[in-house]
């Protein structure tokens, strides 16, 4: 669709035009966002929620860690928790309250300093501690439905509403949350221990990454699910699906449950994925899932 700029509410944040989202994903590729909205504040969010058309879509961009932007963007607006508003961190004795759109390896200096055991994995998630609420992120063996008292949610009308892990009925990289809602905040529930454990867990968690998962380049983190009673990376290397190649997207060699992209194709990631997921469909009998989100719309030929 095209939007009628005129129509657009008088915010106080910030809107920008045909924005190349490749810039904000960790895939480093996908066609643009026919309307950017960075707001401000809350207030901002919701009264832009609240003005618009009820006929304008509205997209949630996180930390851009496990999505994937197709070749023909999206249309519509995309609102991204970008301000210091969104990134506030405070902690009162054992609980840590964060704003969504702060990056989860940003904790790492008051987890450490404040000796908030049990919140430790959370510095080796990338992306964004919203985008972890929403996916149920974790590792090393904790998830976010065990460490989050709360979030407040923002729906698409601008109402605010607490949610606990009951509502938000968590499961494998799952919660209840839908495109229509926007995580503001949350309260971690931490135990106090003293700093240097802390610090070592940081650090061994970050070392272990290091070790057995690829660094400095262009992916997306794990690309598939664990399907029960699997591992993803598992089903892959003994179906032989992590040889396929498709363009300069490929698996990587270090984890071939991390995808390895070298080019500027959204569709060739894809398609990879698809070539993969139907191998090993064959060869085992057993569906892999999408970890990555795949979002906006295929390009139009010639363009």
């Amino acid at each position: 669709m095209v939007i009628n700029t005129d129509k657009l509410p008088n915010v106080r944040g910030e809107y920008k035009f045909n924005e190349p989202l490749s810039k904000y994903t960790w895939l480093n590729v996908g066609g643009p966002a026919e309307i950017m909205f960075f707001p401000q504040d809350e207030e901002d969010l919701k009264f832009f929620l609240q003005k618009k058309s009820d006929d304008m879509p509205v997209f949630i961009l996180g930390g851009g860690s496990n999505l994937l932007v197709r070749d023909g963007g999206i249309d519509g607006v995309v609102i991204k928790l970008q301000s210091p508003e969104f990134s506030y961190i405070r902690c009162e004795e054992d609980k840590l309250y964060c704003g969504a759109g702060i990056k989860n390896f940003a904790l790492q200096k008051v987890i450490s300093e404040k000796g908030l055991g049990g919140l430790e994995f959370l510095c080796s998630i990338p992306g964004s501690l919203g985008g972890a609420v929403r996916g149920n992120a974790g590792c090393f063996g904790t998830e976010m439905s065990d460490v989050l008292l709360w979030a407040r949610v923002m729906d698409i009308n601008g109402n605010i509403t607490q949610m606990s892990c009951d509502d938000l009925k968590f499961g494998y990289r799952f919660s209840a949350l839908t495109d229509k809602q926007i995580v503001l905040d949350v309260c971690l529930q931490a135990h106090i221990t003293d700093a240097n454990p802390v610090k070592e867990k940081i650090a061994d968690n970050m070392q272990y990454r290091k070790l057995h998962q690829p660094q400095g380049i262009k992916t997306a983190g794990s690309t598939f699910k664990n399907p029960q009673g699997y591992r993803a990376w598992e089903l892959i290397k003994n179906s032989g699906a992590a040889e396929i190649t498709v363009g300069k997207v490929k698996m990587s060699p270090q984890h071939c449950n991390f995808l390895q992209n070298n080019g500027n194709s959204a569709k060739d990631i894809e398609d990879l994925g698809q070539q993969i997921i139907k191998k090993v469909a064959e060869k085992t009998g057993v569906n892999l899932e999408w970890e990555v989100k795949i979002v906006g719309k295929e390009q139009n030929i010639g363009s």
